[in-house]
Protein backbone atom coordinates (compact mmCIF):
# COMPACT_ATOMS: atom_id res chain seq x y z
CA UNK A 1 0.00 0.00 0.00
CA UNK A 2 1.29 3.44 -0.93
CA UNK A 3 -0.45 6.66 0.04
CA UNK A 4 0.30 10.20 1.10
CA UNK A 5 -0.20 10.32 4.84
CA UNK A 6 -0.30 13.00 7.52
CA UNK A 7 -0.84 16.72 7.78
CA UNK A 8 1.63 19.21 6.36
CA UNK A 9 3.00 19.83 9.86
CA UNK A 10 3.47 16.12 10.65
CA UNK A 11 5.10 15.45 7.29
CA UNK A 12 7.41 18.40 7.94
CA UNK A 13 8.47 16.84 11.25
CA UNK A 14 9.14 13.41 9.75
CA UNK A 15 11.02 14.94 6.82
CA UNK A 16 13.27 17.05 9.05
CA UNK A 17 14.09 14.11 11.30
CA UNK A 18 15.04 12.06 8.26
CA UNK A 19 17.20 14.88 6.91
CA UNK A 20 19.01 14.93 10.26
CA UNK A 21 19.85 11.25 9.77
CA UNK A 22 17.17 9.62 11.93
CA UNK A 23 14.44 7.12 11.15
CA UNK A 24 10.94 8.53 11.63
CA UNK A 25 7.51 7.05 10.87
CA UNK A 26 3.83 7.63 11.57
CA UNK A 27 2.49 5.15 14.12
CA UNK A 28 -0.53 3.91 15.99
CA UNK A 29 -4.18 4.82 15.80
CA UNK A 30 -3.90 7.26 12.93
CA UNK A 31 -2.43 4.55 10.69
CA UNK A 32 -5.13 2.13 11.83
CA UNK A 33 -7.87 4.65 11.06
CA UNK A 34 -6.45 5.34 7.60
CA UNK A 35 -6.61 1.63 6.76
CA UNK A 36 -10.20 1.57 8.02
CA UNK A 37 -11.10 4.37 5.63
CA UNK A 38 -11.44 6.99 8.35
CA UNK A 39 -9.88 10.43 8.49
CA UNK A 40 -6.78 10.04 10.71
CA UNK A 41 -6.64 12.20 13.83
CA UNK A 42 -4.11 12.58 16.64
CA UNK A 43 -1.17 11.82 14.38
CA UNK A 44 1.83 10.50 16.32
CA UNK A 45 5.40 10.04 15.15
CA UNK A 46 7.99 7.56 16.37
CA UNK A 47 11.68 8.08 15.73
CA UNK A 48 15.12 6.65 16.38
CA UNK A 49 16.19 10.11 17.64
CA UNK A 50 16.40 10.53 21.41
CA UNK A 51 14.41 13.33 23.03
CA UNK A 52 17.56 15.44 23.24
CA UNK A 53 18.26 14.91 19.56
CA UNK A 54 14.67 15.80 18.64
CA UNK A 55 15.04 19.07 20.53
CA UNK A 56 18.19 19.86 18.58
CA UNK A 57 16.39 19.34 15.26
CA UNK A 58 13.45 21.62 16.15
CA UNK A 59 13.63 25.05 17.74
CA UNK A 60 10.17 25.03 19.36
CA UNK A 61 9.36 22.03 21.56
CA UNK A 62 7.59 21.22 24.82
CA UNK A 63 8.67 18.46 27.23
CA UNK A 64 5.22 16.92 27.69
CA UNK A 65 6.43 13.40 28.50
CA UNK A 66 10.19 13.46 28.19
CA UNK A 67 10.55 10.87 30.98
CA UNK A 68 8.81 8.44 28.63
CA UNK A 69 10.57 9.68 25.52
CA UNK A 70 7.87 12.03 24.20
CA UNK A 71 8.46 15.58 22.96
CA UNK A 72 5.81 17.93 21.58
CA UNK A 73 7.11 19.64 18.46
CA UNK A 74 5.42 22.92 17.56
CA UNK A 75 5.56 22.88 13.78
CA UNK A 76 3.51 25.16 14.35
CA UNK A 77 0.75 22.57 14.74
CA UNK A 78 1.64 20.49 17.85
CA UNK A 79 2.94 17.04 16.92
CA UNK A 80 3.91 14.34 19.43
CA UNK A 81 7.24 12.68 18.71
CA UNK A 82 8.29 9.64 20.74
CA UNK A 83 11.62 7.86 20.66
CA UNK A 84 11.64 4.17 19.74
CA UNK A 85 11.73 2.34 23.06
CA UNK A 86 11.46 -0.97 24.84
CA UNK A 87 9.80 -1.22 28.24
CA UNK A 88 12.08 -2.91 30.74
CA UNK A 89 9.86 -3.08 33.84
CA UNK A 90 6.35 -2.11 34.90
CA UNK A 91 6.17 -0.67 38.38
CA UNK A 92 2.41 -0.23 38.87
CA UNK A 93 0.65 -2.57 36.41
CA UNK A 94 0.09 0.49 34.22
CA UNK A 95 3.19 2.54 33.39
CA UNK A 96 6.66 1.32 32.55
CA UNK A 97 8.87 1.91 35.57
CA UNK A 98 11.94 1.85 33.38
CA UNK A 99 12.35 2.29 29.64
CA UNK A 100 15.24 1.87 27.29
CA UNK A 101 15.57 3.70 24.00
CA UNK A 102 16.28 1.69 20.89
CA UNK A 103 17.02 2.41 17.26
CA UNK A 104 14.87 -0.54 16.16
CA UNK A 105 11.37 0.17 14.91
CA UNK A 106 10.52 -3.52 15.32
CA UNK A 107 11.39 -3.46 19.03
CA UNK A 108 9.23 -0.37 19.44
CA UNK A 109 6.22 -1.87 17.66
CA UNK A 110 6.38 -5.20 19.45
CA UNK A 111 5.85 -3.51 22.83
CA UNK A 112 2.47 -2.14 21.73
CA UNK A 113 -0.85 -3.60 22.88
CA UNK A 114 -2.69 -4.95 19.82
CA UNK A 115 -1.67 -5.81 16.29
CA UNK A 116 -4.05 -3.23 14.84
CA UNK A 117 -2.18 -0.55 16.81
CA UNK A 118 1.30 -1.89 16.01
CA UNK A 119 1.27 -0.40 12.53
CA UNK A 120 3.56 2.25 11.08
CA UNK A 121 3.74 4.18 7.84
CA UNK A 122 6.68 5.88 6.17
CA UNK A 123 6.71 9.36 4.69
CA UNK A 124 6.43 7.73 1.25
CA UNK A 125 3.27 5.91 2.30
CA UNK A 126 4.72 2.44 2.74
CA UNK A 127 2.93 0.41 5.41
CA UNK A 128 5.11 -1.27 8.05
CA UNK A 129 3.14 -4.25 9.35
CA UNK A 130 5.32 -6.71 11.27
CA UNK A 131 2.62 -8.46 13.32
CA UNK A 132 -0.33 -9.01 10.99
CA UNK A 133 -2.22 -5.89 11.95
CA UNK A 134 -3.63 -5.27 8.48
CA UNK A 135 -4.96 -8.83 8.26
CA UNK A 136 -6.60 -8.44 11.67
CA UNK A 137 -8.18 -5.17 10.56
CA UNK A 138 -9.62 -6.92 7.53
CA UNK A 139 -10.83 -9.80 9.71
CA UNK A 140 -12.16 -7.31 12.30
CA UNK A 141 -10.19 -8.94 15.11
CA UNK A 142 -8.52 -7.56 18.24
CA UNK A 143 -5.37 -9.60 18.97
CA UNK A 144 -2.48 -8.96 21.32
CA UNK A 145 0.98 -8.40 19.93
CA UNK A 146 2.94 -11.49 20.87
CA UNK A 147 2.05 -13.28 24.12
CA UNK A 148 -1.23 -11.82 25.47
CA UNK A 149 -0.42 -12.87 29.04
CA UNK A 150 2.75 -10.79 28.88
CA UNK A 151 0.97 -7.81 27.32
CA UNK A 152 -1.80 -7.71 29.93
CA UNK A 153 0.63 -8.54 32.70
CA UNK A 154 2.67 -5.49 31.74
CA UNK A 155 -0.34 -3.18 31.67
CA UNK A 156 -3.69 -4.35 33.05
CA UNK A 157 -5.47 -1.33 31.59
CA UNK A 158 -5.04 -3.02 28.20
CA UNK A 159 -7.88 -5.33 29.25
CA UNK A 160 -10.25 -2.37 29.25
CA UNK A 161 -8.66 -1.04 26.08
CA UNK A 162 -9.54 -4.33 24.36
CA UNK A 163 -13.14 -3.97 25.54
CA UNK A 164 -13.17 -0.37 24.38
CA UNK A 165 -11.89 -1.24 20.91
CA UNK A 166 -14.50 -4.01 20.60
CA UNK A 167 -17.16 -1.33 21.18
CA UNK A 168 -15.61 1.46 19.11
CA UNK A 169 -14.64 -0.69 16.12
CA UNK A 170 -17.29 -3.40 16.55
CA UNK A 171 -14.51 -6.01 16.36
CA UNK A 172 -14.39 -9.42 18.01
CA UNK A 173 -11.63 -10.28 20.48
CA UNK A 174 -9.42 -13.22 19.45
CA UNK A 175 -9.90 -16.27 21.71
CA UNK A 176 -6.39 -16.49 23.21
CA UNK A 177 -6.39 -12.75 23.86
CA UNK A 178 -9.81 -13.03 25.52
CA UNK A 179 -8.68 -15.95 27.67
CA UNK A 180 -5.65 -13.98 28.88
CA UNK A 181 -7.99 -11.08 29.72
CA UNK A 182 -10.10 -13.46 31.81
CA UNK A 183 -7.10 -14.93 33.62
CA UNK A 184 -5.62 -11.51 34.42
CA UNK A 185 -8.80 -9.44 34.92
CA UNK A 186 -8.15 -9.29 38.67
CA UNK A 187 -5.09 -7.13 37.93
CA UNK A 188 -7.44 -4.24 37.14
CA UNK A 189 -7.65 -3.79 40.89
CA UNK A 190 -4.25 -2.08 40.66
CA UNK A 191 -5.43 0.52 38.12
CA UNK A 192 -6.42 4.04 39.18
CA UNK A 193 -10.13 4.78 38.81
CA UNK A 194 -9.35 7.86 36.70
CA UNK A 195 -7.75 5.60 34.07
CA UNK A 196 -10.67 3.20 34.16
CA UNK A 197 -13.14 6.06 33.78
CA UNK A 198 -11.40 7.30 30.61
CA UNK A 199 -11.74 3.87 29.00
CA UNK A 200 -15.40 3.55 30.03
CA UNK A 201 -16.10 6.97 28.52
CA UNK A 202 -14.67 5.86 25.19
CA UNK A 203 -16.44 2.50 25.42
CA UNK A 204 -19.79 4.25 25.94
CA UNK A 205 -19.20 6.25 22.76
CA UNK A 206 -18.55 3.16 20.64
CA UNK A 207 -20.82 2.03 17.83
CA UNK A 208 -21.54 -1.24 19.66
CA UNK A 209 -20.96 -0.99 23.43
CA UNK A 210 -23.18 -4.05 23.89
CA UNK A 211 -20.36 -6.17 22.49
CA UNK A 212 -18.00 -4.84 25.17
CA UNK A 213 -20.59 -5.46 27.89
CA UNK A 214 -20.91 -9.09 26.80
CA UNK A 215 -17.13 -9.54 26.76
CA UNK A 216 -16.90 -7.96 30.22
CA UNK A 217 -19.22 -10.67 31.51
CA UNK A 218 -17.20 -13.34 29.73
CA UNK A 219 -14.08 -12.33 31.62
CA UNK A 220 -15.88 -11.94 34.94
CA UNK A 221 -15.64 -8.20 35.55
CA UNK A 222 -19.10 -7.79 37.18
CA UNK A 223 -18.29 -10.46 39.79
CA UNK A 224 -14.67 -9.40 40.29
CA UNK A 225 -15.44 -5.69 40.66
CA UNK A 226 -19.18 -5.32 41.35
CA UNK A 227 -18.76 -1.74 42.55
CA UNK A 228 -17.37 -0.83 39.13
CA UNK A 229 -18.92 -3.17 36.61
CA UNK A 230 -22.12 -4.65 38.09
CA UNK A 231 -24.13 -2.29 35.87
CA UNK A 232 -22.59 -3.92 32.80
CA UNK A 233 -24.97 -6.85 33.37
CA UNK A 234 -27.92 -4.63 32.39
CA UNK A 235 -26.50 -1.71 30.42
CA UNK A 236 -26.72 -3.60 27.15
CA UNK A 237 -30.43 -2.87 26.82
CA UNK A 238 -29.79 0.88 27.05
CA UNK A 239 -27.13 0.93 24.33
CA UNK A 240 -26.07 2.48 22.03
CA UNK A 241 -25.46 5.82 23.68
CA UNK A 242 -25.51 9.27 22.08
CA UNK A 243 -22.53 10.34 24.21
CA UNK A 244 -20.58 9.16 27.26
CA UNK A 245 -22.83 11.01 29.71
CA UNK A 246 -25.79 9.06 28.33
CA UNK A 247 -23.98 5.90 29.41
CA UNK A 248 -23.37 7.22 32.91
CA UNK A 249 -27.02 8.28 33.20
CA UNK A 250 -28.09 4.78 32.12
CA UNK A 251 -25.78 3.35 34.79
CA UNK A 252 -27.41 5.65 37.33
CA UNK A 253 -30.88 4.40 36.35
CA UNK A 254 -29.82 0.78 36.91
CA UNK A 255 -27.74 0.99 40.08
CA UNK A 256 -29.12 1.66 43.54
CA UNK A 257 -26.89 4.70 44.06
CA UNK A 258 -27.38 8.44 43.90
CA UNK A 259 -25.86 10.70 41.28
CA UNK A 260 -23.55 12.11 43.94
CA UNK A 261 -22.34 8.65 44.95
CA UNK A 262 -21.78 7.53 41.36
CA UNK A 263 -19.93 10.74 40.52
CA UNK A 264 -17.73 10.40 43.60
CA UNK A 265 -16.95 6.73 42.98
CA UNK A 266 -15.85 7.26 39.37
CA UNK A 267 -14.38 10.73 40.00
CA UNK A 268 -16.60 12.39 37.42
CA UNK A 269 -16.11 16.06 36.62
CA UNK A 270 -18.30 18.77 38.15
CA UNK A 271 -20.12 19.19 34.85
CA UNK A 272 -20.74 15.43 34.57
CA UNK A 273 -21.98 15.35 38.17
CA UNK A 274 -24.32 18.27 37.48
CA UNK A 275 -25.70 16.50 34.41
CA UNK A 276 -26.24 13.26 36.35
CA UNK A 277 -28.06 15.05 39.17
CA UNK A 278 -30.42 16.61 36.61
CA UNK A 279 -30.98 13.21 35.01
CA UNK A 280 -31.63 11.72 38.44
CA UNK A 281 -34.35 14.29 39.12
CA UNK A 282 -35.86 13.90 35.65
CA UNK A 283 -35.82 10.09 35.88
CA UNK A 284 -37.82 10.23 39.14
CA UNK A 285 -40.43 12.46 37.53
CA UNK A 286 -40.57 10.36 34.37
CA UNK A 287 -41.22 7.20 36.39
CA UNK A 288 -44.68 8.49 37.37
CA UNK A 289 -45.71 10.58 34.37
CA UNK A 290 -44.74 12.14 31.06
CA UNK A 291 -42.87 15.42 31.07
CA UNK A 292 -45.12 18.47 31.42
CA UNK A 293 -44.43 21.97 30.14
CA UNK A 294 -42.53 23.00 33.25
CA UNK A 295 -40.28 19.96 32.96
CA UNK A 296 -39.56 20.81 29.32
CA UNK A 297 -38.78 24.37 30.40
CA UNK A 298 -36.49 23.60 33.32
CA UNK A 299 -34.50 20.66 31.96
CA UNK A 300 -32.09 20.92 29.03
CA UNK A 301 -32.92 19.11 25.81
CA UNK A 302 -29.93 16.84 26.43
CA UNK A 303 -31.29 15.70 29.79
CA UNK A 304 -34.83 15.26 28.44
CA UNK A 305 -33.61 13.27 25.44
CA UNK A 306 -31.36 10.98 27.49
CA UNK A 307 -34.08 10.26 30.05
CA UNK A 308 -36.62 9.49 27.32
CA UNK A 309 -34.15 7.09 25.69
CA UNK A 310 -33.48 5.35 29.01
CA UNK A 311 -37.21 5.10 29.69
CA UNK A 312 -37.80 3.54 26.29
CA UNK A 313 -34.92 1.08 26.74
CA UNK A 314 -36.23 -0.05 30.10
CA UNK A 315 -39.94 -0.24 29.34
CA UNK A 316 -40.41 0.04 25.56
CA UNK A 317 -43.91 1.34 26.27
CA UNK A 318 -44.10 3.43 23.11
CA UNK A 319 -44.97 6.62 24.96
CA UNK A 320 -41.60 8.30 24.72
CA UNK A 321 -40.94 11.55 22.90
CA UNK A 322 -38.21 11.92 20.31
CA UNK A 323 -35.62 14.67 20.39
CA UNK A 324 -37.44 16.31 17.49
CA UNK A 325 -40.68 16.35 19.45
CA UNK A 326 -38.98 17.64 22.59
CA UNK A 327 -37.23 20.36 20.61
CA UNK A 328 -40.53 21.45 19.09
CA UNK A 329 -42.19 21.55 22.50
CA UNK A 330 -39.35 23.55 24.02
CA UNK A 331 -39.20 26.05 21.17
CA UNK A 332 -42.97 26.61 21.36
CA UNK A 333 -42.91 27.58 25.05
CA UNK A 334 -43.97 31.18 25.79
CA UNK A 335 -40.50 31.90 27.18
CA UNK A 336 -37.13 30.15 27.03
CA UNK A 337 -35.52 31.73 30.09
CA UNK A 338 -36.56 33.95 32.99
CA UNK A 339 -34.98 36.89 31.19
CA UNK A 340 -37.77 36.64 28.59
CA UNK A 341 -40.46 37.58 31.12
CA UNK A 342 -42.26 40.83 30.35
CA UNK A 343 -41.73 42.29 33.84
CA UNK A 344 -39.02 42.80 36.46
CA UNK A 345 -38.75 42.66 40.21
CA UNK A 346 -39.03 46.45 40.26
CA UNK A 347 -42.47 46.13 38.66
CA UNK A 348 -43.58 43.90 41.52
CA UNK A 349 -42.57 46.57 44.07
CA UNK A 350 -44.48 49.22 42.12
CA UNK A 351 -47.60 47.07 41.70
CA UNK A 352 -47.68 45.91 45.33
CA UNK A 353 -46.44 49.00 47.13
CA UNK A 354 -44.34 46.73 49.32
CA UNK A 355 -40.67 46.77 50.19
CA UNK A 356 -38.34 44.32 48.52
CA UNK A 357 -37.48 41.04 50.17
CA UNK A 358 -37.48 37.29 49.74
CA UNK A 359 -41.08 37.43 48.64
CA UNK A 360 -40.11 39.05 45.33
CA UNK A 361 -38.02 36.08 44.13
CA UNK A 362 -40.80 33.73 45.21
CA UNK A 363 -43.39 35.63 43.19
CA UNK A 364 -41.14 35.92 40.18
CA UNK A 365 -40.90 32.13 40.18
CA UNK A 366 -44.69 31.78 40.56
CA UNK A 367 -45.29 34.11 37.63
CA UNK A 368 -42.61 32.36 35.59
CA UNK A 369 -44.34 29.03 36.11
CA UNK A 370 -47.75 30.49 35.36
CA UNK A 371 -46.47 31.92 32.07
CA UNK A 372 -44.74 28.68 31.05
CA UNK A 373 -47.81 26.58 31.85
CA UNK A 374 -50.02 28.96 29.89
CA UNK A 375 -52.12 30.22 32.80
CA UNK A 376 -51.22 33.81 31.97
CA UNK A 377 -49.90 35.53 28.88
CA UNK A 378 -46.34 36.88 28.87
CA UNK A 379 -47.59 40.45 28.74
CA UNK A 380 -46.85 43.11 31.36
CA UNK A 381 -50.47 44.18 31.79
CA UNK A 382 -51.76 40.62 31.98
CA UNK A 383 -49.04 39.74 34.49
CA UNK A 384 -49.85 42.83 36.57
CA UNK A 385 -53.55 41.99 36.75
CA UNK A 386 -52.85 38.37 37.67
CA UNK A 387 -50.24 39.33 40.27
CA UNK A 388 -52.36 42.03 41.95
CA UNK A 389 -55.29 39.64 42.17
CA UNK A 390 -53.23 36.74 43.49
CA UNK A 391 -51.28 38.75 46.07
CA UNK A 392 -54.46 40.34 47.37
CA UNK A 393 -55.82 36.86 48.05
CA UNK A 394 -52.76 36.09 50.22
CA UNK A 395 -53.22 39.13 52.45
Amino acid sequence: MTTRFGTAASRHVVSNLQKAGFEAVFVGGAVRDLLLGKVPTDIDIATSATPGQVKKVFRHTVDIGIEHGTILVLAPEPIEVTTFRTDVTYSDHRRPGEIAYTTSLKEDLQRRDFTINALAMTLDGELVDLFGGQADLEARVIRSVGNPYERFGEDALRILRALRFSAVLNFRIESETLNAMKQLAHELGHIAIERIKVEIDKLFQGVNPSKAFRYSRDIGLPSLFPELFSSFEQLERCAPFIHARHGWAAMLSIRDVSATELAHHFKLSKEEKRFLKQCEEALKLRTDRSFDELDVYYFSLDVLDVVERIRHAQYADGSIETLEQLTKRKSSLPIQTRADLAFTGTNLLEWSGLRGGKWTSEWIEKIEQAVVSGRIENDAQAIKEWFVYEISRKE
